[in-house]
C-alpha cells in the first residue's frame, strides 16, 4: 500500500505502528538507491524524501504542524501526518 494511503489510513495504534514501520521501510528504501545512484543536491532524494537526518526529519515534522494547525480528534493519525510531513516538507 502507498505510503500516503497508508497515513491516511491510521485510526490507532496499530495502524500508526504499521505506517511508521512502511516509513522506516521506505527511507531505507531511499538510502540503498542513493548509494547506487546520488541524486542531484538540488532535488528530494530517491522515493521523494527532502529530510534525510534526523535533525532534519524532525524540525520539518514540528515546522510543518507548527504551520498546519488542522483539528482532528485522532491523536494517531494527527502524529502519522507529522511524520509524513517529515518526510516531504521543506
Amino acid at each position: 500500500m502507498e505510503l500516503m494511503s497508508l497515513c491516511d489510513c491510521v485510526e490507532d495504534e496499530a495502524t500508526f505502528t504499521r505506517f511508521v514501520k512502511a516509513l522506516a521501510a521506505d527511507f531505507e528504501d531511499s538510502r540503498v538507491k542513493e548509494n547506487a545512484n546520488p541524486s542531484s543536491p538540488y532535488s528530494p532524494a530517491a522515493n521523494g524524501w527532502e529530510n534525510t537526518t534526523i535533525n532534519a526529519f524532525l524540525d520539518a515534522a514540528t515546522a510543518w504542524a507548527h504551520d498546519c494547525q488542522t483539528e482532528t480528534s485522532n491523536p494517531w493519525k494527527r502524529a502519522a501526518q507529522m511524520l509524513m510531513a517529515g518526510k516531504i516538507y521543506e
